[in-house]
């Protein structure tokens, strides 16, 4: 307890706090006491003022489930990094800085840009271009993707679209799939993507998570296995690729949204050096499983989950 500022208190005013305190009645040392006048002793003309109660201070939830992801993605040396926001409250992640290449997590990225290119803002698409975006993220084609990168202006285009967006640290490729990014930006794409205060029409929002809603059964994984039983909607688009520079191995990326009766997530996973997509993708799903368990855990005041 912090000592009190002005004058000293007497020392048998602490004797008798400490020892009423052993016998388990605390309360009944503060604001009894009476105090002296001066420096002599005598009959004071007033209580003392009552001290402060003191209060065990409130546990930090979210800091402590922060810790145990961070221990939980170091174990992966730099391979996978996870981010977590709950709209519906003030629960959220971030671990791990690297770039990482997005493979098809991009086509997300593509279709805002190409939203943002539409004048006036909210202009419905033509049926063409409705069809590639559809093509593009609910089966993730990649024919679809090449058609849609050209007409919004490949590098350029993404790059003047992410400024729009917020983005910072997603760096466009030529070649659209070796894009790079964090999971910090990603989850501010996620967040422009469904926050009403983003750059985005109430209508472009609608169409876009309406497509990572309708995404194929067979691409369903990834972020999605974290949610809980009887989740209201989930949303979703995975990357997958091998790539050369890692001597072939896979990496694996997954974005998306999980609205459940009591959160809201935003949540994205990357990852690479997996020796199969199979691989990957178990890792991946364990991440956000993990992430979201500590989170929710955190957020009911429950402290660290069980099992």
């Amino acid at each position: 307890m912090a000592e009190r500022k002005g004058r000293q208190l007497p020392r048998r005013w602490v004797l008798s706090a400490a020892t009423m305190s052993l016998a388990g009645v605390a309360t009944a040392a503060f604001g009894a006491t009476r105090g002296r006048d001066g420096d002599g002793a005598g009959s004071s003309h007033g209580s003392s003022p009552a001290s402060p109660i003191p209060t065990t201070p409130a546990i930090d939830w979210i800091g402590q489930a922060r810790t145990r992801i961070e221990a939980y993605v170091e174990r992966y040396d730099g391979h996978l990094a996870v981010a977590a926001l709950d709209r519906q409250g003030t629960a959220s992640v971030t671990v791990g800085a690297k770039r990482f290449e997005t493979a098809s997590i991009v086509k997300v990225n593509i279709l805002a840009a190409l939203l943002l290119r539409q004048n006036p803002p909210g202009k419905v698409l033509g049926s063409d271009t409705r069809r590639l975006a559809e093509a593009m993220i609910v089966s993730s084609d990649n024919d679809a993707a090449v058609a849609l990168w050209q007409r919004i202006g490949g590098s350029r285009g993404l790059t003047a679209a992410n400024r729009a967006l917020g983005l910072r640290e997603t760096k466009p490729n030529s070649h659209w799939g070796l894009t790079t990014t964090t999971v910090a930006d990603q989850l501010r794409l996620l967040t422009a993507l469904t926050s009403p205060t983003g750059p985005l029409t109430p209508q472009d929002r609608t169409f876009i998570m309406g497509l990572m809603k309708k995404v194929i059964p067979e691409q369903r994984w990834g972020v999605t296995a974290a949610g809980e039983p009887g989740s209201r909607s989930e949303y979703v688009k995975n990357g997958w690729d091998t790539a050369d520079v890692d001597g072939g191995r896979w990496l694996v990326n997954s974005i998306g949204r999980i609205v459940e009766a009591r959160h809201d997530w935003l949540i994205a996973v990357l990852s690479d050096h997996h020796v199969s997509q199979k691989e990957g993708v178990r890792v991946v799903e364990k991440a956000a499983t993990y992430v979201l368990k500590e989170l929710r855990a955190a957020t009911a005041g429950d402290g660290p989950p069980q099992g």
